[in-house]
């Protein structure tokens, strides 16, 4: 309100008394498993919409990073692929961010991006890798419903039904609780674009440690039996 305000498109910003409230993270979110991100990819309407969602997954994209993302940005002998720009309320602009980073590009991103690459149009250095018709801009609002669509056809439907419904930005966090298992905590932030680690922590909080107990019991029973030597 305050920026249509500056460009004169409002005269009188109808929020300005309004109260600040402070939302706590719940710290819950959904998240799919490698092979439910592979199911949804082949229940997509079209290859291009699969390929999106395999890499929205496995790379932590934001949604408008991917709308924005260019085959010039795919760098695929370096194996990564530079987050550039967002293309969000059909306005093109920086990451959320307002930095450039770089993220992995795994194999299966890799392999899904080579195919998406033979298409006989759009697929100069300039040209979007996720393009419309005529080689624009994707529409958001459009493409999350087709990704529910895809959900549903994979046979995951409930998790649009349950308390807490699936999100496009679901994706995202898929990536989040995949990355850190494998990187530092300092890393997935960078590769994510988060402003501040707690950020990233919540993917910490959500990843089960199954074998935490018996770590645990195995050091306890090694310190009590060097004591008792």
């Amino acid at each position: 309100m305050r920026r249509a305000k500056r460009r004169g498109w409002i005269s009188v910003n109808p929020v300005d008394d309004a109260e600040r409230v402070s939302v706590k993270r719940s710290g819950e979110f959904n998240v799919l498993t490698p092979v439910q991100v592979a199911a949804v990819g082949r229940a997509a309407e079209t290859a291009q919409d699969g390929a999106l969602f395999i890499v929205a997954a496995f790379t932590g994209l934001r949604l408008g990073e991917l709308l924005a993302l260019r085959w010039a940005d795919v760098d695929v002998a370096k194996r990564l692929i530079h987050v550039r720009g967002s293309y969000t309320l059909g306005q093109s602009g920086p990451p959320k961010s307002g930095h450039v980073r770089s993220v992995p590009l795994i194999d299966q991103a890799m392999e899904t991006l080579d195919s998406l690459s033979r298409r006989e149009y759009f697929t100069a250095p300039d040209d979007l890798v996720f393009a419309g018709v005529a080689g624009g801009h994707l529409d958001g609002s459009a493409l999350r419903k087709r990704f529910y669509t895809a959900l549903e056809r994979a046979g995951l439907a409930g998790m649009r039904t349950k308390a807490e419904p699936i999100t496009f930005h679901d994706l995202r966090h898929t990536f989040g609780t995949l990355a850190v298992q494998a990187f530092p905590l300092s890393d997935v932030k960078a590769y994510m674009g988060h402003a501040d680690i707690q950020t990233t922590m919540i993917y910490v909080h959500h990843v089960p440690r199954h074998d935490a107990a018996a770590k645990l019991s195995a050091i306890v029973g090694a310190e009590a039996g060097s004591e008792g030597g």
